[in-house]
């Protein structure tokens, strides 16, 4: 069962499913701007009763991005302790990581936009993944995603 869908195409987005409920699920699409600093993306979050989407999500090249950040996980498949996080430089998206017996990986996604502002609002969900396969594949979806167009990375 693929928690993600196996092959990008020209429309170019990254969905996330969760292992325990199908209907949970997380989209990267919408990759506009690409320039030689950054790129910027939408991101979605949808489980039963929630909808919610932050547009102008945004990628610098020079800094560790979201795809480093998959690429850890997906090489620790043995576990760690606690929780990992990462974050964009403007808070407006955050992943925290855990792991649990079995071999599985909690990606909690939060939306976080207008942070400084009185209408202000946050969503999350969770989507559960296999530590090894899954997680790589996920991993190099976003890189491909977030690095179309610019040189492939080593």
């Amino acid at each position: 069962m693929s928690t993600h869908d196996d092959a990008l195409d020209e429309s170019d987005e990254v969905i996330v499913r969760c292992l325990e409920n199908r209907a949970v699920r997380v989209r990267l699409l919408d990759r506009s701007h690409e320039d030689p600093d950054c790129v910027l993306y939408a991101i979605e979050v949808h489980a039963p009763g929630l909808n919610a989407r932050v547009d102008g999500v945004t990628a610098w090249n020079w800094d560790a991005d979201l795809a480093s950040f998959l690429e850890g996980l997906a090489q620790d498949i043995r576990g760690w302790d606690g929780e990992r996080i990462w974050q964009t430089n403007d808070r407006d998206l955050t992943v925290s990581a855990i792991v649990r017996s079995g071999g599985h990986v909690g990606l909690t996604w939060t939306l976080r936009p207008w942070l400084t502002s009185i209408d202000s609002w946050s969503a999350s969900v969770t989507t559960w993944l296999e530590a090894g396969e899954q997680m790589s594949n996920l991993a190099a979806d976003a890189r491909h995603f977030l690095h179309l167009g610019r040189k492939a990375y080593e």
